[in-house]
């Protein structure tokens, strides 16, 4: 077999070339060395990646298919060559930016398809735990694979740096939250490094830097003007020693401040809210478009905006002249009033009687100490002495109670209460004394209204009793849609839509926090901040104590200020943002990281966006992707990016609609495995189990098996893993194969440490065969494009391509799809078996056989193929194993430049790596393996024969003689199956006769047969 030769990807070395000149024409050759480099076609990739520019680096030792792997030590070189080539590219890039004879169109990447790959950005802690390991491992593989597919790719990573551990950290340690901010960010990064990550790190952000913050303010702004920023009072958790705001996590068990152990209190402080409701439907009706999420996430945001259709009534209050409005999505139970529930805030509180007042304020004061989250208290109330009238049932009086279950800012603040059809109505109910009166019933035949229940709250629907009025008898659907008529007949009820969601409160009374570009002014009120006096820089000379408040109030001469207005004396607003506020455009940010006129360009926006792949944890699936889409479809619908509706409807964009995210890919959590004492539960440390026989531990104080579990990591259930030292052992190759293989993306990962050896096999089986392909063919090299003619090869030969080709194609959509990245490295280990069970013959003495396995057998297998498969199978491992590819890569392609080359057939990478002295190889200079799906048909398939739907032996038949007509073929495989030897006690009797088959299944072209007996 033959392929077309070129001049491979590996950056040929000048003296290669000029070795082999005499098979060049002469007068191309002489062009190629006097051209100027700057007037030649370069692709901007060249330019950019880490891999394409290695020229002037460090020499490092090159790899040796002769001998052993030393993962570490190859981590460290390619490590570095990686680092000393994007400095190299980088200084390239800047000089030939300056160059008025580059062209233009070959730096912008237009004509490479684009593909945004992100990883939720992390806070900054200083530790990197095995979750921040896994996404990292998944956003890399992809981001490299997309690369190899000859995809522009943005690959960015930041830190979401603002937070309230930078000022706890201030404040217990007297450190400086930016100090110590930095600080950690240069751990971490040097900790990503280790697990060989590629992020864009000249679009590195952090939303901490002024630089990036003012262009949170300038969003702010814009809110603002758009009438979607706006004060009100809400309440917060107050320290009455401390006198400051604490979040809900610095309050703990038993009510009190984490600090001063003072009982937390609930006060009113003037806050800033974002109108997020403005979007409810918005937000609601474009999940439909979002078709790459996963299903639980989408319902998880539904029930969070929480769409309700049902009515609106109003309760004339008796003595007076108000009424409460009540909504409900069960208008088909007004009849089954039995009280009204209002919020202790509720505005007709103010008519309650002077008998009352006295037991309402103490149960107000009650409220105010704060309930830890995991001790809710149950409904609680009491009667103001007000009465209200049933609408339709003339001459009812119903109770009106405050209770602790109903708040101000949701709804009307006020629900009628139905205990025989709501369970928190019902259990308050109890409380009081009120026996349920049940208006609707399930009926038993027909649409006759019978039956009752006993006890507790009905509340599914039904139909209507007797005891509703003229709408007794009807369906629930019916009787709500005529109790509605009715009441806006009658002028107190109306149609009515409501969202559980609430506008987004974003003040926090913190100092590490991006400040609230707002300006108070006694005269003018809140204004806003000039845009060109952005930012509103923090002050850096702070004093924390963590009491008295934000320590911005402290800071008379930051306070003080004038007005942009009236030029008048006033204060800044010394709130600062909630961190989602950060953290819900920053993926726009990374598209144009250094612009000092816009957050933004709408052309770089438009184009970047929306993400791809968005990569992150469940547990993020409402709030931070919730905002995310609010500011997102803010930005789209005001102009700041994006296309208008048509277009995007015209063009196809997914999702469309100011969507900032495609494909959400959520992982699981990586779990530890967790010893317990059996008797008293408590936690076991590691040294506390004998683990030499690490399938059987047992428990030293005992002798006995401790109860194993895996388990979320933490401290406190010894049963964290340290990335770093899990790489120092294993290496980060095998560590990140690991990770992707032991379960999918999206499943939780239960850590075992013991399965890394696995992959180390695997690896080592792969260098095997790379020495082998490098020294029994080393002058051959294969095109991207190798395709051979399946009709001359042998059975051998043929099965090796089908599964080169099958790898391929499962590698393929793995990466651009499933995201299945255990069943990917199944095949993966699948071909190297058969590479490594079939193999040319050793032309090289002193080489190693890829296996050592009775099995492995050398054939007649050519050379090109073999070394494609194996170049094949190096490519689609790099990207999850990078150093270890790369490795592989420069093995296989060192000195191997085909003598046949001509520069005519150059890439424009080529022609520059050619002229560029001592340029190593990369992997990932080269391009994805394509697949035939001809090539992927068996020519021999195994069938396996159930008898009553069990397995009990298989045959084996040649594809071609399997007969195309469907009664032909039932009748081959029931003669093949009759001719094995397990065929007589399964299928015979015992006089071996063939027993009857009432039916004949046959799945998947004859891979499977059941016969029915």
């Amino acid at each position: 077999m033959s392929s077309a030769l070129r001049l491979s990807h590996s950056g040929t070395r000048l003296a290669m070339l000029s070795r082999r000149a005499s098979s060049v024409s002469p007068f191309v050759f002489q062009r190629l060395v006097a051209c100027p480099l700057a007037t030649l076609p370069i692709n901007r990739r060249s330019l950019s990646s880490s891999y394409s520019s290695f020229a002037n680096t460090t020499e490092y030792p090159k790899a040796d298919p002769l001998k052993p792997i030393d993962y570490a030590a190859i981590e460290q070189k390619w490590l570095k060559r990686w680092k000393e080539g994007k400095e190299t590219a980088n200084k390239s890039a800047a000089t030939h930016a300056n160059n008025a004879t580059l062209s233009t169109k070959s730096l912008t990447d237009q004509e490479r398809e684009k593909f945004y790959i992100l990883s939720m950005f992390p806070y900054p802690s200083g530790i990197l735990h095995m979750g921040h390991v896994r996404v990292y491992t998944i956003s890399d593989a992809l981001a490299r694979a997309r690369r190899l597919m000859g995809y522009d790719v943005v690959h960015p990573m930041g830190w979401d740096a603002f937070g309230l551990p930078a000022e706890n950290a201030a404040i217990e340690r007297s450190i400086h939250p930016n100090e110590w901010t930095i600080k950690n960010i240069g751990i971490m990064k040097t900790q990503m490094e280790k697990i060989l990550a590629d992020f864009d790190w000249d679009r590195e952000l952090r939303t901490c830097s002024p630089d990036y913050y003012r262009w949170t303010q300038f969003l702010f702004l814009k809110l603002h003007e758009a009438g979607l920023a706006y004060q009100k009072e809400a309440l917060v958790n107050w320290d009455p020693v401390d006198e400051t705001v604490l979040a809900n996590e610095q309050v703990d068990s038993e009510g009190k401040s984490w600090r001063s152990g003072a009982l937390v209190e609930k006060k009113k402080l003037r806050q800033w809210f974002f109108k997020i409701t403005e979007y409810a439907e918005d937000l609601l009706q474009d999940l439909d478009r979002l078709q790459h999420w996963p299903d639980r996430v989408k319902q998880m945001q539904r029930n969070w905006i929480g769409k309700s259709k049902g009515a609106e009534f109003d309760f004339n209050v008796q003595g007076g002249s108000s009424a409460i409005h009540v909504f409900t999505s069960r208008p088909d139970t007004l009849y089954g009033v039995q009280f009204l529930a209002v919020s202790t805030e509720h505005p007709v509180l103010n008519q309650v009687p002077e008998s009352h007042q006295h037991k309402l304020e103490e149960f107000k004061e009650s409220l105010k100490r704060v309930t830890p989250a995991d001790q809710e208290s149950g409904p609680e109330g009491v009667h103001t002495g007000l009465f209200a009238d049933h609408p339709l049932l003339p001459g009812t009086k119903l109770p009106v109670f405050a209770v602790n279950y109903v708040v101000s800012d949701y709804g009307t603040g006020a629900v009628m209460g139905v205990p025989g059809h709501d369970e928190r109505d019902f259990n308050f109910a109890t409380t009081q004394g009120i026996e349920p009166k049940y208006v609707v019933t399930v009926p038993t035949s027909g649409t006759e209204a019978t039956g009752q229940a006993s006890s507790g709250a009905l509340t599914g629907r039904g139909i209507l009793t007797g005891d509703n009025g003229e709408f007794s008898g009807m369906s629930s659907e019916d009787a709500g849609n005529a109790i509605i008529d009715k009441a806006s007949q009658l002028g107190f009820g109306r149609e009515k839509t409501s969202f559980r969601i609430r506008d987004w409160l974003l003040s926090r009374q913190r100092y590490w926090g991006a400040p609230i570009p707002i300006i108070h002014c006694k005269g003018c009120g809140p204004v806003p901040v000039p845009a060109e006096d952005l930012p509103v820089e923090l002050p850096i000379d702070v004093q924390f104590t963590g009491r008295g408040g934000s320590p911005l109030k402290q800071i008379e001469e930051w306070v003080s200020c004038s007005c942009p207005k009236c030029g008048g004396s006033a204060q800044r607003d010394t709130d600062t943002m909630d961190t989602f506020v950060d953290s819900s455009w920053y993926f726009m940010r990374y598209l144009d990281p250094h612009n000092t006129k816009l957050p933004f360009s709408p052309e770089k926006a438009t184009r970047g966006m929306p993400v791809d792949v968005y990569i992150g944890g469940i547990e993020h699936a409402i709030l931070h992707l919730l905002y995310s889409r609010f500011l997102s479809k803010f930005a789209w619908k005001t102009g700041l990016y994006g296309k208008s509706p048509e277009v995007e409807d015209r063009e196809g964009k997914e999702p469309g609609r100011g969507e900032p995210f495609k494909v959400l890919l959520t992982q699981g959590m990586v779990q530890g495995r967790t010893f317990k004492d059996p008797t008293t539960g408590a936690f076991l440390h590691p040294s506390e189990v004998d683990l030499k026989d690490p399938q059987n531990p047992i428990q030293i104080s005992t002798g006995l098996p401790p109860a194993q579990s895996y388990e979320k990591m933490s401290k406190s259930k010894y049963n964290g893993v340290d990335p770093e030292s899990m790489i120092a052992t294993h290496g980060a190759d095998a560590t990140r194969l690991h990770i992707l293989y032991k379960a999918p993306p999206s499943e939780e990962l239960e850590w075992d440490e013991q399965s890394i050896v696995g992959m180390q096999r695997f690896l080592a089986k792969v260098w095997r065969i790379v020495g082998h392909t490098a020294t029994s063919a080393p002058s051959v090299v294969v095109d991207s494009t190798f395709k051979p003619s399946t009709a001359d090869m042998n059975s051998e030969e043929r099965e090796l391509w089908r599964v080169v080709n099958s790898t391929v194609k499962e590698l393929t959509v793995s990466f651009q799809s499933t995201y299945a990245f255990n069943t990917s490295i199944s095949f993966l280990i699948k071909l190297t078996n058969q590479l490594a069970t079939h193999v040319p013959p050793v032309a090289v003495s002193g080489v190693n056989p890829p296996s050592k396995k009775k099995n492995s057998k050398q054939v007649n297998i050519s050379p090109d193929l073999y070394r494609y498969s194996t170049e094949a199978l190096v490519k689609m491992l790099s990207p999850l194993a990078p150093a270890f590819g790369e490795e592989c890569w420069e093995a296989l392609r060192s000195e191997s430049a085909p003598a046949t080359a001509t520069v005519s057939a150059m890439s424009s990478e080529d022609s520059v790596r050619a002229l560029t002295p001592s340029v190593p190889s990369s992997v990932f200079n080269s391009s994805w393996p394509t697949y035939d799906e001809e090539a992927m048909k068996e020519d021999k398939i195994v069938c396996g024969i159930q008898v009553n739907g069990k397995s009990r032996f298989n045959v084996e038949f040649d594809v071609a003689d399997l007969p195309q007509e469907k009664a032909a073929q039932e009748q081959y495989l029931k003669d093949l199956a009759y001719q094995h030897e397990k065929a007589s006690r399964w299928l015979k009797d015992d006089q071996g006769l063939v027993k009857a088959v009432k039916k004949l299944i046959v799945v998947k072209g004859g891979k499977n047969v059941n016969f029915v007996l």
